[in-house]
């Protein structure tokens, strides 16, 4: 008879094989090889749809592809820019002030380290862990709403919150499955947008015992 923690491990294991069979591209990972991109485009996505982030995004780049014309950019243009993801004003105000401080504390090179990106206005746990991991390729797992949802109706963790989540996945995910967890989470979580239609998907899979 399978102990507690080879059950989990064998689900774990399903769970990826099953999530990897009906992945989808996730609009923001177009932008996962350029640490100043995913970094903008995730600061950007708080709060706001990604598609409403992927658009808003392109347009900022369109004008601003780098760090040092981004720097150059005024608040009021960078608004118009990204509007309409949520608290646009704000992130305006934080990409501003993200861009001098990099250019001036790091010489134009996005931190590659979570505590400096947590020093940046606007960067979250997520932000951070996000960059890390797509950006950079060091193991990190970012905790968005869908990961949190998913990871609970899964039985995989139970917790109120995407910290609290955070802290328990580290545990019982292999580290070598970190750097897939937020795309494929995320994937099926916009397939499935309503929890009726993702415990219907999970059931289906036998994903949910």
């Amino acid at each position: 008879m399978l102990s507690k923690s080879n059950l989990k491990e064998n689900k774990i294991q399903r769970v990826f094989s099953v999530f990897k069979k009906n992945y989808q591209e996730v609009p923001l990972e177009i932008f996962g090889n350029n640490p100043y991109k995913t970094l903008v485009s995730t600061l950007l996505s708080s709060r706001t749809n990604d598609d409403t982030t992927l658009a808003a995004s392109k347009r900022l780049f369109s004008k601003a592809p780098n760090l040092q014309s981004l720097d150059k950019l005024e608040e009021l243009e960078i608004k118009n820019l990204i509007y309409p993801v949520g608290f646009y004003k704000t992130k305006a105000k934080h990409l501003k002030t993200l861009a001098e401080i990099i250019l001036d504390k790091y010489k134009g090179i996005v931190p590659d380290q979570k505590e400096n990106l947590l020093k940046l206005p606007g960067v979250g746990n997520k932000t951070a862990n996000l960059v890390l991991n797509r950006a950079f390729g060091k193991p990190a797992i970012a905790v968005d709403t869908h990961v949190h949802r998913i990871s609970n109706l899964l039985g995989l963790v139970n917790t109120k919150n995407p910290n609290q989540t955070e802290k328990e996945l580290i545990k019982i995910i292999p580290q070598k499955k970190w750097k897939d967890l937020n795309r494929l989470f995320v994937s099926i979580g916009r397939q499935h947008k309503s929890k009726k239609k993702l415990l219907e998907f999970l059931q289906k899979n036998n994903l949910t015992n």
